[in-house]
């Protein structure tokens, strides 16, 4: 998976041990199809990748589709799709917390996968 946007550390250690306490991943990060980029779950992928997860959740959506939205955080920048897969194709990656994706007439469901299972060398040993 490419990320777009940089995580401040800190934020990665709280959500890390906020999964360790829930014992459960409560939502998949938001994939785009096509290259794989996070648009959204920068920080628990990280806290997954700390905790040595070898697998994650993702909900994977078409970036192409006008039902995928990008804003930002950041009243100062101006995001737009592109930016945010020239920030991950190129590996130069934007500010944390900088864009905000939307996803309209979806529900991202709400999974709650045991970190055990994240944990696990493949699904077949749980």
């Amino acid at each position: 998976m490419l990320e777009h946007e940089r995580v401040i550390d800190e934020y990665v250690k709280k959500i890390m041990k906020e999964i360790m306490l829930d014992g459960v991943l409560h939502y998949p990060l938001l994939v785009e199809k096509r290259y794989h980029i996070i648009l959204d779950g920068h920080h628990r992928y990280n806290a997954l990748k700390l905790l040595g997860a070898t697998l994650v959740p993702v909900f994977i959506v078409d970036y192409s589709s006008p039902n995928i939205i990008v804003r930002s955080w950041r009243p100062n920048i101006h995001v737009t799709k592109e930016l945010v897969l020239h920030a991950a194709l190129s590996h130069n990656k934007l500010p944390p917390k900088t864009s905000k994706h939307i996803v309209n007439g979806i529900k991202i469901p709400k999974i709650d996968v045991s970190l055990h299972i994240l944990l696990s060398k493949s699904i077949g040993e749980c």
